[in-house]
């Protein structure tokens, strides 16, 4: 099968839809035109296993004959917040400055339903289950977790236990500490 490949180009954009289970989606250009393939293989390239459908998204496309394809992604921005959003109860109780200054942790993730809309992760060096909701994982940027994923988390005690106010990607964090 002969592909014709094009030269690349930065392309900003928000992320149309992400399926991890299907492996793929579609990014939306600010500047229009057709929908960009994202594959799930050059979202791991840039460290997460998938991403938040309205998030703001950098990428490097190709035109090929099949179509627009990200080739590598540069940046992701959570999706904007909407007023109408569900917000936790532990949350909004909460300074938004506080929560921005708490220490980010090392995890890993125990198990994640996202059809459930929650799931649970473990500090390193601890046994306790921290709490994390899917809403919390949209404002961090992401859709999904698999069991087993490294990630990083700030994380309050609640009015039931830990729990998770910011999910980041280990790689995110290892990266910016280089």
């Amino acid at each position: 099968m002969n592909t014709q490949v094009t030269e690349e180009r930065a392309v900003r954009g928000r992320v149309k839809w992400f399926d991890p289970g299907k492996g793929f989606g579609f990014v939306i250009a600010d500047d229009g035109g057709p929908d960009i393939l994202l594959h799930a293989n050059v979202l791991r390239n840039f460290g997460q296993s998938s991403v938040a459908d309205g998030a703001n998204i950098e990428l490097l496309a190709q035109r090929t004959d099949r179509g627009l394809q990200a080739i590598e992604v540069v940046a992701i921005e959570p999706p904007a917040s909407n007023d109408n959003d569900a917000t936790l109860a532990d949350l909004a109780e909460i300074d938004p400055e506080v929560l921005r200054s708490t220490p980010v942790e090392p995890a890993r993730v125990k198990w994640f339903d996202k059809v459930k809309g929650f799931g649970f992760a473990n500090a390193f060096g601890s046994a306790d289950d921290v709490f994390v909701h899917i809403e919390v994982l949209r404002r961090s940027g992401l859709a999904d977790l698999q069991p087993g994923e490294a990630i990083a988390m700030r994380t309050i005690d609640g009015k039931r236990g830990k729990l998770a106010v910011e999910v980041l990607i280990w790689e995110s964090i290892t990266a910016s500490n280089d």
